[in-house]
């Protein structure tokens, strides 16, 4: 058994520091201040967010883009509270232009329907999806414009982080958990590896998208809007494909409130992971596993074998500084400086039964998205 840890252990230490470096080796892009050339089409998929939709909108009117090379296509999902009418009162009398529509359910996937909906009223090429509970920063639409300028995208993935108001340990544990996540996507593309991306930030033509038939093949999954149209396009422009490094590109979410709402956006997370066609991704999902795995069995096994003592608690130390590694790396990128990392050890000690637990409720449970109930 401890051969077979150590094993794990040390391929994990490899994968870690390969993102590491990969963070490294992806240099930050900075504004150059550029006329804007490109028009977008930013889609935002609702449902029931009257109580998030105030900051969202604020940062929209703040885009310091021209306000006729960008459209906003609010897509309501069935909500049965104000939030459409919140959307008009806050911008009928703006020169924004936006609509709200009706999302059109053809398949078990909202989020992806609604996607799909709004493209067919996208009146520009390039599209950029978010959550209607973001805050979009100034220069967003002002960055992507410049980036694909300069790497001919035809998708960009965009930086993605929560906003944190308090210091409870519930936060920082999220706070921790994303860290890691957008550490693996950027760690990701930086080893020319890339398996991640968030929805709440990601940009893409249209006409590639419509190409390769959008969501087809995948809409029988409830998630996934954005890691399987990424795996998409990156089998078909491996080349094309490109994170937005820049912390003026960052979009913020807030961090959700309770411990049930954590587990149910992790299994939703989860359930869709079996399904991701891209090698790396599995990968990376099966060595993540088997080390959370292998780190419980650590915890167990420093009481109850005692001859290979050290040899745990060798194998646990090394996988919570090589994890303390890669989230201070990436949260100086996101923040400025690592202050942000609280509760890293207690967090550290409970991310393996948390992991494990949300893998085994998935496989065993459905799980509530958007007041809707959804299985795997």
């Amino acid at each position: 058994m401890i051969t077979l840890i150590i094993s794990i252990t040390t391929i994990y230490l490899i994968l870690i520091l390969s993102f590491s470096y990969g963070i490294k080796k992806n240099k930050e892009f900075k504004e150059q201040k550029k006329p804007a050339i490109r028009s977008f089409s930013i889609i935002i998929p609702f449902r029931n967010e009257a109580t998030n939709l105030q900051e969202l909108l604020n940062s929209l009117l703040q885009l310091n883009y021209a306000k006729n090379k960008f459209e906003c296509i609010f897509v309501d999902d069935d909500s049965t509270d104000t939030s459409s009418e919140i959307i008009h009162k806050y911008l009928s009398k703006t020169e924004l232009s936006y609509s709200v529509i009706s999302n059109l359910r053809t398949s078990a996937s909202p989020k992806k329907d609604a996607i799909n909906t709004a493209i067919q009223f996208a009146n520009f090429d390039w599209i950029i999806t978010t959550d209607a509970d973001c805050t979009l920063p100034n220069s967003w639409l002002q960055l992507f414009d410049e980036f694909s300028e300069m790497n001919t995208s035809v998708m960009m993935v965009g930086p993605v982080m929560y906003s944190t108001n308090n210091s409870s340990f519930l936060e920082n544990f999220q706070l921790l958990d994303f860290l890691s996540l957008q550490g693996a996507t950027l760690g990701g593309f930086g080893i020319k590896k890339p398996f991640l991306c968030n929805g709440a930030n990601l940009a893409y033509k249209k006409t590639v998208f419509l190409e390769l038939n959008g969501f087809q093949g995948n809409d029988n999954i409830a998630s996934g809007d954005d890691i399987f149209l990424f795996e998409k396009f990156y089998k078909k422009h491996p080349n094309y494909v490109h994170f937005l490094k820049s912390n003026k590109a960052i979009v913020r979410t807030n961090a959700l409130k309770s411990w049930k709402e954590l587990i149910q956006q992790r299994m939703r997370w989860a359930a869709k992971s079996s399904s991701y066609t891209l090698g790396m991704g599995k990968f990376v999902g099966i060595i993540v596993l088997l080390m959370n795995l292998a780190f419980i069995i650590c915890m167990l096994g420093i009481f109850n074998d005692l001859g290979n003592s050290i040899n745990y608690l060798y194998c646990m130390l090394l996988k919570v500084g090589v994890d303390f590694i890669l989230i201070k790396q990436i949260a100086v990128f996101y923040t400025g400086n690592s202050q942000k990392i609280k509760a890293y050890l207690l967090g550290s000690l409970l991310y393996p039964f948390f992991s494990t637990y949300i893998i085994f409720k998935t496989l065993t449970s459905s799980y509530t998205w958007k007041e809707r109930i959804f299985k795997r």
